[in-house]
């Protein structure tokens, strides 16, 4: 076998691979031996068929199967040899001249292809040790909790029937059925809907109009669509809705005491009291854990500066445009609405791609530095929690992934990502820093 580089520029290289018809017709009488001591013919007694009858009938097959592993076996000795990183699965071109592809699976022609990689660039790592981190948190303070017991007594009050005209706080049930231009149109129509009035819940206008209406009494009013409502083929437009109320609710009072938390399971307030600091607890742990693992993942991005594949960032990024062009078509905005333009969006989403695809190789390295992998039983953890997810489909959620490993890879990539940044928060130096709820929760900027 001959191989010799053709072209390297960047981090792409290009070699010529040149194996003999003599060593492919070598590799095929080893497979036709092989195959000799097990084929049945009829004719002929076991381990006794000419090795030229078997050629004449599985010879093409066996060529092509030893073609195949022969350009798998000089791809795989470029890569040892030069100790490369790949980037992308090599792309092989094989000779486009007519009858090229022939003469070489007749034997009469050496295999001769030209495979194109992109490897991943040497990357020197950090020293870890020398990156200092906050770590915010945020004690829960009893408003806090005072004000999410109120929330689940809002949630859970009581509503009894009432014949005035309903009021700001009341329930309404109805059924409507929405028109533009004398046509219904899809999601237009419902029955037996709540509406909570003032909660906004419903485009703006319906709630108005339904300010005074008594159980069993029916109105018919005009609204207008939001501009940037999500489903783009009402956006804009005008409809008219008749509607009528099946049903008036007014809410009554709750008492946040011993018996409202035995509604909800719990044996009394103090131990309520006790699951909602405990809720809050995780959400600021959460809230904390996002905040440093950025701050993280910003330094490491600082500290290694190198010119990741542009396969890779390419696919990232087009992956991340298809995202925001259709998120802008789902509210009907533009990227003026957005405040910038096409061009600078895709500047600033490239960068984006950039940077995540730069990351995923530096937490790769550390990961291989270090022996950091996922367990089989942490991956199937993973599955498990998604089949929980879908009552009653845990079976075929659990098939999914088993046949699926791009799918089961995207569940293992989180997890990675996780047991190396658990890895690094132990090796910088990390100064805890208690901030307000606002400051634990403000969202980061991409």
């Amino acid at each position: 076998m001959q191989v010799t580089e053709t072209a390297a520029a960047g981090l792409k290289r290009e070699y010529r691979v040149v194996v003999p018809a003599t060593d492919l017709e070598a590799k095929v009488n080893e497979r036709l031996d092989d195959l000799k001591g097990r084929v049945q013919l009829r004719g002929f007694r076991p381990g006794k068929v000419p090795v030229a009858h078997l050629k004449r009938l599985y010879g093409k097959s066996a060529m092509a199967d030893v073609i195949e592993a022969a350009v798998r076996e000089a791809n795989s000795k470029i890569v040892t040899d030069y100790g490369f990183r790949l980037a992308t699965e090599p792309k092989v071109v094989l000779p486009s001249e007519a009858g090229a592809v022939e003469g070489v699976i007749a034997g009469k022609s050496d295999l001769a292809y030209t495979v194109e990689m992109e490897i991943v660039p040497p990357i020197t790592l950090a020293d870890f040790k020398t990156i200092k981190l906050d770590r915010l948190t945020g004690p829960v303070a009893d408003g806090e909790i005072d004000q999410a017991l109120q929330t689940i007594g809002e949630q859970s009050r009581p509503f009894t029937a009432k014949t005035d005209g309903a009021e700001k706080g009341d329930r309404v049930t109805v059924a409507f059925q929405g028109t533009i231009s004398g046509q219904a149109f899809e999601g237009g129509s419902g029955e037996d809907v709540p509406i909570l009035l003032g909660s906004g819940q419903f485009i703006p206008g319906f709630e108005d109009h339904l300010s005074g209406i008594k159980s069993g009494e029916s109105r018919t009013f005009d609204v207008k669509f939001p501009e940037n409502y999500p489903a783009t083929a009402v956006a804009g437009k005008d409809a008219t809705f008749a509607v009528t109320a099946n049903a008036v609710e007014a809410p009554g009072a709750v008492t946040l005491d011993d018996a409202f938390a035995k509604t909800l399971g719990l044996e009394s307030l103090a131990k309520l009291r006790d699951a909602v600091r405990e809720r809050i607890e995780r959400e600021h742990a959460a809230a904390s854990r996002q905040k440093i693992k950025r701050a993280l993942l910003d330094q490491l991005d600082a500290r290694h500066k190198f010119d990741p594949p542009p396969t890779l960032v390419e696919e990232e990024f087009s992956n991340v445009w298809q995202t925001i062009e259709s998120d802008l078509k789902q509210q009907g905005r533009s990227f003026a609405d957005e405040g910038t333009t096409e061009e600078k969006a895709r500047e600033d989403y490239r960068a984006i791609a950039e940077r995540r695809v730069r990351l995923g190789l530096v937490l790769a390295e550390i990961g291989e530095k270090n022996s950091i992998k996922v367990t089989d039983e942490q991956l199937s953890q993973a599955v498990v929690a998604q089949a929980r997810m879908v009552p009653g489909q845990e079976q075929r959620v659990w098939d999914y992934y088993r046949n699926n490993p791009g799918a089961l890879a995207s569940l293992r990539a989180p997890i990675f990502e996780d047991k190396v940044v658990d890895f690094l928060l132990e090796l910088v130096d990390v100064t805890d820093k208690q901030v307000s709820r606002e400051e634990l929760f403000k969202e980061d900027e991409e």
